[in-house]
């Protein structure tokens, strides 16, 4: 799926939408994501050494997941974050990285679904983290 389709199911536009196309294969969400160098979150995180903040890369994870909430995001609902656990920093993203998560949901008490995701660059696991949403 690409951004536009991924805009049919998440509210997130603009410089916000931080995934660039996304899958679901056998229950696990796929997306993908390529750091140019030229966006927001990188203008002084940190000059001459420009690296992606942890809770954008958290961000990308909890979009990524959302596609397998496509069927419960009704018209007028939002998936709010409700929680980030265990989230365990691995190694630095930076410009020119490509992006790769793996998201499963773990659990759901409607309106609550809890979430587990990996973030990878080349392989190398950048991040791991538990993380729930209510949609709402």
């Amino acid at each position: 799926m690409n951004q536009e389709e991924i805009k049919n199911i998440l509210p997130h536009r603009g410089n916000m939408l931080l995934i660039d196309e996304a899958e679901v294969v056998e229950g696990t969400a796929r997306g993908k994501y390529v750091v140019r160098g030229d966006e927001w979150f990188l203008d002084g995180h940190f000059p001459g050494n420009p690296v992606v903040p942890g809770v954008i890369l958290c961000e990308i994870l909890a979009q990524s997941t959302c596609v397998l909430l496509g069927d419960k995001i009704e018209s007028g609902k939002t998936p709010y974050f409700t929680g980030i656990t265990s989230a365990r920093f691995k190694s630095p993203v930076k410009p020119g990285d490509i992006i790769e998560t793996q998201c499963v949901i773990t659990r759901e008490k409607a309106p609550f679904y809890f979430a587990s995701g990996e973030l990878r660059v080349d392989g190398n696991l950048c991040l791991k983290a538990e993380f729930s949403f209510a949609i709402i």
